[in-house]
């Protein structure tokens, strides 16, 4: 806390300057440029491959206002340096509603950063002021103040792809469905390209996009400046309209699940998947319709479904289980740890589904034999208040998850490994025993699925009818 006050004392004031785009055949270039005074300046660059069939320029009002948007996102990850309590906007206009909406999100994104960095009774109206003397073109909010239409016809949806299991449930939902499907991938890596390799995305069908931090920034990190989670996923949020707009496609479907609205600390609001929760998914919507109107419908396909569901789907999509990745720790080598909390998750959340030797076969080991992960579980299941800051699922849903593997394995006559031995000794077995089916046919109402989209999620992964896929 000490240090966020000296910091915000010393350096006041944190500017977003402008952009640059540099439009080739081949490409479209941002180059954003930030400054905090008295410390820095920043220049971090985009690059998003023009499509082949593209023809004359990209760059309308409706590209600025994107741009101009994927930077005010971009900004969170360069002012949490310092947390300068004035963020002075000269790059474009903003009117006040939207000065609220992005102060929203930067407190509600930043939560997870305050609360690892022990910034204590940050309050949301003054932790920030957002200064924009360019605010009086209010002539386009009145023009764009309309919904999304949705069309009845599915003409094609962009996919951003991860990695993970939840990214490759939506692309075979979708794929095996006869959905003209395109991939979107940022900074691409091992996982990434395996996943859209085994969907059979082509160059064509595959948008690979280049996000290049500034090296200041690194730099500073290195020498103990404030550093921590921001809202990726609203990153992935305004630069897959960009992407979108580039590909002329009418959607973008992310693979966000219900689970992620659960807070990962008890009793707060803060939520290491905020810019993944419905609340995010719903004003991102919103602002879009009225900002950036003529821009794809945004939504997550998976978003009426808990983890425990696209779980049960991605079991059987035995091709890519040698492909998949989602742990952070073993990223660059395009490896699971299999000593991580998101590790020891999936490991729990695919148990049920799958036989021990085919989960051990993905992860290489046992994880379910390794004592060190003993606090780890008790977090995942609710023992401890606190979850990991992982993406991972609702205590809930782990909880039926483990119930139901113990379930599988005693009455197949397998011996029950350590953590499994640890958990049913805690007394949560016998607890929650009575709620291990309560996920098959689960479906939040509350997402954003147009029809009929919506009926295929139903029918493949809710009422698991025999007319299913996968």
């Amino acid at each position: 806390m000490e240090q966020y006050e000296t910091l915000r004392r010393r350096f006041p004031r944190f500017f977003y300057r402008g952009y640059e785009i540099e439009e080739t055949g081949t490409a479209l270039g941002i180059t954003y440029h930030f400054e905090i005074e008295g410390l820095s300046s920043f220049a971090p660059c985009w690059t998003f491959p023009r499509p082949e069939c593209a023809d004359g320029t990209a760059v309308d009002g409706l590209m600025e206002r994107m741009v101009f948007s994927l930077g005010m996102v971009e900004l969170v990850s360069y002012w949490k340096i310092t947390c300068s309590p004035q963020v002075v906007v000269e790059a474009g206009a903003l009117d006040e509603k939207q000065i609220r909406w992005w102060k929203d999100l930067y407190y509600n994104g930043l939560g997870e950063f305050f609360y690892v960095n022990q910034i204590d009774n940050v309050n949301p109206d003054d932790f920030m002021e957002i200064i924009c003397e360019d605010s009086a073109d209010q002539t386009a909010c009145e023009q764009v103040a309309e919904d999304f239409t949705v069309s009845s016809e599915i003409s094609g949806v962009l996919v951003p792809i991860g990695g993970g299991k939840d990214s490759v449930v939506t692309l075979e939902l979708l794929r095996q469905s006869g959905v003209p499907l395109y991939g979107y991938i940022i900074n691409p890596r091992g996982a990434t390209v395996h996943t859209a390799e085994v969907a059979g995305l082509d160059g064509g069908h595959l948008m690979e996009v280049r996000r290049t931090l500034d090296q200041n920034m690194l730099e500073l990190n290195q020498k103990g400046y404030l550093n921590g989670h921001t809202p990726f996923s609203a990153l992935v949020a305004f630069s897959g309209l960009i992407g979108a707009r580039l590909l002329h496609l009418p959607y973008v479907a992310l693979s966000n699940e219900s689970s992620a609205n659960e807070s990962t600390v008890l009793g707060s609001t803060v939520n290491h998947q905020y810019s993944k929760s419905f609340k995010f998914e719903r004003d991102f919507h919103q602002y879009a319709a009225e900002y950036l109107p003529g821009s794809a419908y945004y939504f997550s396909l998976l978003r009426p479904l808990s983890e425990f569901q696209i779980a049960r789907f991605f079991a059987r999509q035995k091709l890519y289980h040698g492909v998949f990745r989602s742990c952070n720790a073993g990223s660059k080598t395009d490896s699971w740890c299999g000593h991580c909390p998101k590790c020891l998750f999936v490991y729990l959340i695919l148990s049920p589904f799958l036989t021990s030797d085919e989960v051990r076969a993905i992860f290489g080991t046992n994880m379910l034999e390794d004592s060190s992960m003993t606090f780890t579980l008790d977090q995942l299941v609710g023992i401890e208040e606190e979850k990991p800051f992982e993406c991972v699922g609702s205590r809930d849903e782990i909880n039926a998850a483990l119930v139901l593997t113990i379930d599988r394995m005693e009455e197949e006559g397998e011996p029950l490994p350590l953590l499994l031995r640890h958990y049913k000794q805690s007394g949560m077995y016998a607890g929650r025993k009575a709620g291990r089916d309560r996920y098959f046919a689960y479906y939040d109402d509350e997402n954003l699925v147009p029809e009929p989209f919506a009926a295929l999620v139903k029918r493949n992964c809710v009422a698991c009818t025999d007319n299913a896929i996968g």
